[in-house]
């Protein structure tokens, strides 16, 4: 199975950090993010990859190579125009079997495999890796009729969402449903499988650790929680280092 990290962002987000590194190879612990992701996906029995690049990818490309010392057969796909997260698979040549894409800057203990064996258990088009977060209101809910009645007095309620974990399993079925050389996201293209009536699953992720590294605060965090959550995230990195 061939595996897309789309590493081709500003990460604007994380400035000033990201004005001279890509967002992908900010360091967490002793190795970058995205060192991280393909260890991972060594570790899981995915050796193809493609990484999209765009942004700063000279420090991508130095720094992984060919990904032979991760034991991963690495190319990149280069997008001269920022095409979202769904575009630039238009341009990453022969996806023609199930193949994963993932965001290159996450941290998480997912189980690839388990991810895998769901998508293909289901006979979807796309499985999404998914996650309960729980949101916090900090203030009283009001709830009305059409005549503004109050019929309901919630004081900071907590709501529960499911969402992505930014990692899918697709079927090359849905590049057709990608435009060419146009902005196009993984949103969009959910959107656009479910209007089409294809199937759409959502795995569960219900026990483990997951971090978008997205904002500065996000990055302290997974800075602070790496020495805790390594033998989670890479459960035999002693093997990922021959």
């Amino acid at each position: 199975m061939k595996a897309v990290v789309l590493a081709g962002g500003r990460g604007t987000r994380l400035a000033p950090y990201t004005n001279v590194l890509p967002k992908p190879l900010m360091p967490v612990g002793d190795m970058p993010i995205i060192e991280i992701l393909l260890r991972q996906l060594k570790l899981y029995g995915i050796t193809d990859v493609v990484i999209a690049v765009g942004y700063l990818a000279s420090l991508l490309q130095a720094y992984i190579g060919d990904g032979s010392r991760f034991g991963l057969n690495v190319s990149y796909s280069m997008e001269t125009t920022p095409l979202g997260t769904a575009g630039p698979l238009k341009l990453v040549k022969d996806l023609d079997d199930t193949f994963m894409i993932m965001n290159g800057d996450l941290l998480t203990s997912l189980n690839m495999g388990e991810l895998i064996k769901f998508h293909q258990q289901q006979h979807a088009i796309a499985t999404i890796a998914t996650i309960l977060r729980t949101t916090q209101i900090t203030l009283g809910v009001i709830g009305t009729d059409d005549d503004f009645n109050v019929n309901t007095y919630t004081e900071k309620p907590s709501y529960d969402f499911r969402v992505s974990m930014g990692i899918s399993v697709l079927q090359p079925e849905v590049l057709d449903y990608i435009p060419d050389n146009k902005p196009f996201d993984i949103p969009d293209l959910i959107k656009a499988l479910i209007a089409n009536k294809k199937l759409v699953k959502a795995y569960p992720f219900t026990d483990g650790y997951w971090l978008d590294i997205g904002r500065p605060d996000d990055y302290q965090k997974a800075l602070d929680d790496i020495d805790h959550i390594k033998s989670q995230i890479l459960p035999h990195s002693g093997d990922a280092d021959q």
